[in-house]
C-alpha cells in the first residue's frame, strides 16, 4: 500500500521562465489538492465536468480529473481542445462545467455566437480558468454568453496545482484577481524573507500539504525556492486585507527598461481593452542602449481592423509613457507552449527580433 510521503506523481514544470524542472508529488500531495479543488468547486455526484486540458498538465489531471473523481462526479477527457469540436461535446456530454486556459476561452467565445442553441440546452454551473492570467474582458463575455459565472484560479506544478481561487456566488469573484487562498496557506514575502503587511508588493510565497517538498536532483533550485519552510513560486503580488491575491507579474518577466521597472501583465491589461484586440502578449526585446525595451505581440478580433499607431496611441492615453510599446506585432497567432500558455521568456526570439 502507499503511505502518504510515497511519490504518487512526477511531473515537469512548464519552463515558462527557466528550464524545466522535475517536480515529484507525493499521494499527499495529490489527495490534499484534489480534496481542497472539490471542496471550493462544491463538486457533488450530480456534477459533470468537461477536460479539455492536456492530461499531462497539473491543470487537467488535478483540477479536472482527480477532483472529480474525490467527489464521485464525472469527467469527460477529449482528445484534446478542439475549438469546431467543443461546442458538440457539449451537446454529446452535457457538462455542468469546464476548465482551460484563457486561450481556448476566447477561442470558445469566438464561436458562441453561432453555437447559443446549444448553450441554450445545456446550462453550465460554473466556468473556471487557470494557468495564467485571465483578462477582464474575456471573463465578463464569458459571462454573459455562458449566463455562468467564471472563477479564476492561481495554481502551478509545484502546488499539485491549486493555491488561490475566486469563490462561487453568492461570494465576491474580482476580475483581475486570482481570488483567496484556496488550500494552501499564502503570504507575500519581501527580499529579505519578511513577511508583508497587507497592500505591499513582494513575491507570493505558500506552504501546506498540497506543496512539494523539493525539485527532484536539483539542490540549487531548492535553496533558491524555500525560505523558512515557506515555497517562493516566483510570482509577484500583492494581497489586500480581505485576503484577495492580485498578481502583477512573474519576477524574471519584469521589464528592465533603462532601471524602469515595467509589468508586462500591467500592459496586457491596457491593450486588450482595446475593442479590435482579442490576444496580446507584452515581452522583453534587447535595446543596445536600454537594455531592454517593451514590446506587443496582438492578434486581432475576427472581422476588425487596427493598425500598429492606433494601438500604440491607445496605449500612450493609458500609460506612462515608458510603459507603452514601441514595437507592436500584427500576428495571425502568437506562439504557445504545449499547453497553449502564452509564454513571454523566449518570444522575442521566436519573432526574430533577437539579432
Amino acid at each position: 500500500m502507499a503511505g502518504p510521503e510515497d511519490i504518487g506523481l512526477i511531473l515537469h514544470t512548464s519552463g515558462t521562465t527557466s528550464r524545466p524542472k522535475i517536480v515529484p508529488l507525493s499521494q499527499r500531495n495529490l489527495a490534499a489538492s484534489a480534496r481542497n479543488i472539490s471542496s471550493w468547486l462544491e463538486l457533488e455526484t450530480s456534477d459533470s465536468c468537461l477536460n479539455v486540458m492536456p492530461l499531462f498538465h497539473i491543470h487537467g489531471l488535478i483540477a479536472a480529473v482527480l477532483s472529480s473523481l474525490y467527489a464521485g462526479a464525472s469527467v469527460a477527457c477529449t482528445p484534446g481542445f478542439n475549438a469546431l469540436k467543443f461546442f458538440p461535446w457539449v451537446d454529446e456530454i452535457r457538462p455542468t462545467w469546464y476548465t482551460a486556459v484563457p486561450t481556448m476561452h476566447q477561442v470558445i467565445l469566438a464561436r458562441a455566437g453561432r453555437n447559443q442553441e446549444i448553450l441554450d440546452r445545456n446550462p453550465l454551473r460554473f466556468i473556471r480558468s487557470s494557468s495564467s492570467s485571465l483578462p477582464s474582458t474575456v471573463m465578463t463575455e464569458l459571462e454573459e454568453i455562458f449566463s455562468a459565472p467564471v472563477i479564476e484560479s492561481y495554481g502551478m506544478t509545484e502546488a499539485a496545482h491549486q493555491m488561490t481561487s475566486n469563490p462561487l456566488p453568492p461570494h465576491e469573484r474580482r476580475p483581475g484577481c486570482v481570488g483567496v487562498a484556496a488550500g494552501p496557506e499564502v503570504a507575500i514575502m519581501a527580499p529579505n524573507g519578511e513577511l508583508l503587511a497587507p497592500g505591499e508588493i513582494g513575491e507570493v510565497v505558500i506552504r501546506g500539504d498540497n506543496v512539494s517538498q523539493g525539485y527532484e536532483n536539483n539542490d540549487k533550485a531548492n535553496a533558491e525556492a524555500f525560505t523558512a519552510g515557506w515555497f517562493r513560486t516566483g510570482d509577484q503580488g500583492q494581497m489586500d486585507e480581505a485576503g484577495y491575491l492580485t498578481l502583477t507579474g512573474r519576477l524574471k518577466e519584469i521589464i528592465n527598461r533603462g532601471g524602469e521597472k515595467i509589468s508586462p501583465r500591467e500592459v496586457d491589461d491596457i491593450l486588450i481593452a482595446h475593442p479590435a484586440v482579442s490576444q496580446v502578449v507584452v515581452f522583453a526585446m534587447p535595446h543596445d542602449k536600454l537594455g531592454e525595451e517593451v514590446a506587443a505581440a496582438i492578434v486581432l478580433r475576427e472581422g476588425q481592423e487596427a493598425s500598429e499607431r492606433e494601438i500604440r496611441d491607445f496605449a500612450a492615453h493609458r500609460l506612462a509613457a515608458f510603459k507603452v510599446p514601441q514595437k507592436i506585432l500584427l500576428l495571425d497567432e502568437i506562439p504557445k507552449g504545449a499547453t497553449g500558455k502564452l509564454q513571454r521568456i523566449g518570444l522575442a526570439e521566436k519573432l526574430g527580433l533577437v539579432s
